[in-house]
């Protein structure tokens, strides 16, 4: 490991470049785009990645190379949703020969969320990756980056 994971240019200067750190001149900037969906994620997941491509382009954080990313978060929010369903139907704590043992959808589940948080906070959405998000002085805030940023 060598650190924290260095912020993105855009961020710094939403934030005001609070550790006056010179900026990355070269950093590429890749256009935003909505990248194709893929085929292979279920309809939960592309229900979520319909949702979400529509957010993260508006805030003009989503690009054709952010295709990977987004499709593993889209498919660990479809299985979450499986996960919970199954565990409805059936309860946390099932009946073996052995006696009462864990549902194994619940370890389903938390991997699922762990994925989501991981991969969610890439993308800033989860509520602390956002709180670490500040419009800086002299920047105006679109209508769309007020209402996902507070």
């Amino acid at each position: 490991m060598r650190g924290r994971k260095p912020k993105p240019t855009r961020l710094k200067l939403l934030t005001g470049n609070p550790g006056k750190r010179k900026l990355n001149e070269r950093e590429p900037t890749p256009p935003v785009e909505i990248p194709d969906c893929p085929e292979h994620l279920t309809d939960a997941a592309k229900v979520e990645w319909n949702r979400l491509t529509k957010e993260l382009t508006a805030l003009g954080i989503l690009a054709r190379v952010d295709r990977a990313a987004l499709a593993a978060y889209c498919m660990a929010w479809a299985r979450l949703v499986k996960a919970e369903g199954r565990i409805k139907k059936s309860g946390e704590i099932l009946q073996s020969p052995q006696g009462p043992i864990r549902n194994p959808w619940l370890t389903v589940a938390n991997k699922a969320v762990e994925q989501l948080q991981k991969i969610g906070s890439e993308f800033g959405l989860t509520p602390v990756s956002r709180s670490r998000i500040s419009l800086g002085s002299g920047v105006a805030p679109t209508d769309k980056e007020a209402r996902f940023f507070g």
